[in-house]
């Protein structure tokens, strides 16, 4: 083997196992929210919409990532991540409102989630799953297109 070669294989392990550490450490983070926020499923914020309780739904991705659809609820707020902190303390200045965060997998909400509670919002949490879980469970998205649903079909 030439030293060429060597050498680029070292970059390339070395390059491997500092992307697996930067993932490890990302999951653990992710883990973190979710335990300190709490998660909610697809069912129990379903039939929360369906009963009408007072809560405020937020959907935390980036503008190109919301043609995918949106969940419907009476009160819905659409503000990226990156923004959360300088626009929803002028937006909800009620702390004490039921917040249920989401995005397309549940992983960038649950970061979300816990950014509010630091932010002294108190009843907050994140949808188990995101988007994703919530058409699994054959749940209305509400898109450009009007309102689409998963339907599963019979084996």
């Amino acid at each position: 083997m030439k030293f060429k070669d060597l050498f680029f294989l070292t970059i390339l392990f070395t390059a491997s196992a500092l992307s697996a550490q930067s993932l490890t450490a990302t999951s653990k983070l992710i883990d973190k929210a979710k335990k300190e926020v709490g998660e909610i499923t697809p069912k129990a914020l379903y039939e929360m919409i369906d009963d009408d309780d007072d809560l405020v739904l937020l959907d935390v991705r980036e503008g190109k990532h919301k043609y995918s659809g949106e969940i419907y609820a009476d009160e819905h707020l659409s503000i990226s991540r990156g923004n959360l902190e300088f626009v929803l303390p002028r937006v909800l200045k009620d702390k004490n409102i039921f917040i249920v965060t989401y995005c397309l997998a549940g992983n960038r909400s649950a970061l979300a989630a816990q950014t509010l509670k630091h932010l002294g919002y108190k009843n907050v949490r994140n949808l188990k799953g995101g988007l994703k879980a919530w058409a699994k469970a054959g749940n209305p998205i509400e898109t450009r297109l009007g309102a689409l649903q998963l339907i599963k079909e019979e084996e």
